[in-house]
C-alpha cells in the first residue's frame, strides 16, 4: 500500500496531512508513505524529518507514482494527481458542496474521494473528526486575535493608579470551537457570555463558569440537528432572539461567532444595527467568516471597522497554528485508516455506516447521497 502525502495548493494553507509521528505509524501498519517535497514546510516539519521517520521525499510525480491512498488538508485539483492508480482514495477535507467541478473531476479521473468533513458524528468516530480537532484550535485562536485586536486589556487588573475592568466577552454558538472560545477567554480573565439555540448547551456553558444568555419564553432547537449540528430556527424563534441579543451585545467589548450549517450559508447572527450599538474599539471575530459570515458587513480573510467596531473575518484559522493543526489533522487521517485496516489484504476496508457517509465519487461518477438529492 502506497500512501502519497501531497504539498497544499489552496493560498495561504500552511498545514499538512501527514507528521513524522504518523508517518511511522503507517509504516508499522506495513504501507510505504511518499511526501511531496516542502509538504510540510508551513507546519515547521521538514523534508529531512519526513525522510528520517521512512517516508521517501520527492516531487509530485515521483509521490503519486501507484499511488493507492492520497492524504490532504484541502482537496487538490484534480489535474494535479497523475500517476496516482486508479481508484486511488482521496481523503481529505473537500468542502463537497462548494466546488461541484472539481468533485466531478475526482469522478473524471477515476478517484475516490472520501470528504473527511462528513464523518459521521458518532462515539467510535470521534478520533477521525477534522471538524472538531480543527475547530477547537480556532476557538482558542479566535480570542487570542480578538485579545490582539482589543486595545484593553482583558483581566480586571487592580493597581495603584486605579482599577482596570475586565473586558466582557459574548460567544455566540456553543460547539466545539464556541466551547473553546469561552474557556480561553476565561482564562485570560474576561467576563464571559454565550448563547446558542440548542437548550442542551446551558449546561456546557455554565461548566466553564460563562453566563448563558437564551431565549426563555420561545422553544429553541431542543432535539439537535443531524449529528449534533444546530438546524435552522423558526421565524419566531429568529425575532426573539434578535432581540435578546441586541439588548445583550450592547454591552459587550467582545464578540465572537461560531455558528455554522453544514450545506447552508452561515447564519446571520449580528447585524449592521447592533454593531452600531456597540462602543468604540469594540472587537467581533467571525469564525463563519469563509461560509458567509454570521456578522453582517464581515469580509472573510480581512479585519475591517463598522460604526468604530473592529470585525475580523476569519479564515483558515486553524491553519494559523499549522504545526498543532497538522498534528491533530494528521492523526485524525491515521485514526481512520487504520481503523479499517485489514491485515490480510493490507489495505483499508471501510463499512457501510461510515464509508457510505464520506465517499463522494467512487466508479467515475458522484455517489453521495447529500450531493444527488
Amino acid at each position: 500500500m502506497r500512501i502519497a502525502v501531497v504539498k497544499e495548493e489552496a493560498a495561504g494553507e500552511s498545514r499538512v496531512a501527514a507528521t513524522p509521528e504518523t508517518v511511522r505509524k503507517f509504516a508499522a501498519l506495513g504501507a510505504t508513505l511518499a511526501v511531496e517535497t516542502g509538504a510540510g514546510e508551513g507546519a515547521s516539519i521538514a523534508d529531512q524529518a519526513f525522510a528520517d521517520a521512512g517516508a521517501e521525499v520527492g516531487a509530485r510525480s515521483a509521490v503519486l507514482a501507484g499511488a493507492e491512498i492520497i492524504l490532504g488538508v484541502q482537496g487538490p485539483d484534480a489535474a494535479s494527481l497523475a500517476g496516482a492508480n486508479p481508484g486511488a482514495w482521496l481523503v481529505a477535507g473537500l468542502n463537497p458542496f462548494a466546488d461541484r467541478a472539481r468533485l466531478d473531476g475526482y469522478a473524471a479521473a477515476g478517484i475516490e474521494a472520501l470528504a473527511m468533513e462528513w464523518m459521521p458524528r458518532i462515539t467510535r468516530a470521534q478520533s477521525m473528526d477534522i471538524l472538531s480537532s480543527q475547530s477547537n484550535l480556532a476557538g482558542y485562536k479566535s480570542v487570542l486575535i480578538a485579545a490582539g485586536e482589543y486595545g484593553r486589556a482583558f483581566p480586571m487588573m487592580m493597581t495603584a493608579a486605579g482599577t482596570v475592568s475586565a473586558a466582557r466577552a459574548f460567544i455566540m454558538g456553543v460547539g466545539v470551537a464556541g466551547l473553546q472560545a469561552i474557556a480561553t477567554a476565561r482564562r485570560l480573565g474576561a467576563q464571559v457570555s454565550a448563547t446558542d439555540v440548542r437548550s442542551a448547551t446551558r449546561e456546557q456553558i455554565q461548566s466553564l463558569g460563562a453566563k448563558p444568555i437564551f431565549v426563555e419564553k420561545v422553544q429553541g432547537i431542543e432535539g439537535e440537528g443531524s449529528g449534533g449540528y444546530a438546524t435552522e430556527m423558526s421565524a419566531e424563534y429568529q425575532k426573539a432572539q434578535a432581540e435578546l441579543v441586541s439588548a445583550h451585545i450592547a454591552k459587550q467589548d467582545i464578540v465572537i461567532t461560531t455558528a455554522l450549517i453544514p450545506g447552508r450559508a452561515a447564519p446571520r447572527l449580528v447585524s449592521d444595527a447592533q454593531i452600531a450599538t456597540m462602543r468604540a474599539g469594540s472587537v467581533i471575530v467571525d469564525l463563519a467568516g469563509e461560509s458567509g459570515g454570521n456578522v453582517e458587513g464581515a469580509v472573510s480573510g480581512e479585519t475591517i471597522v463598522r460604526h468604530g467596531v473592529k470585525i475580523v473575518g476569519a479564515r483558515n484559522m486553524a491553519g494559523t497554528l499549522a504545526a498543532d493543526a497538522s498534528a491533530l489533522f494528521s492523526r485524525n487521517l491515521y485514526n481512520f485508516l487504520s481503523a479499517f485496516w485489514d491485515k490480510e489484504t493490507g489495505r483499508p476496508v471501510l463499512d457501510a455506516e461510515i464509508g457510505d457517509a464520506i465517499r463522494v465519487t467512487q466508479g467515475g461518477k458522484i455517489v453521495n447521497p447529500r450531493l444527488l438529492s
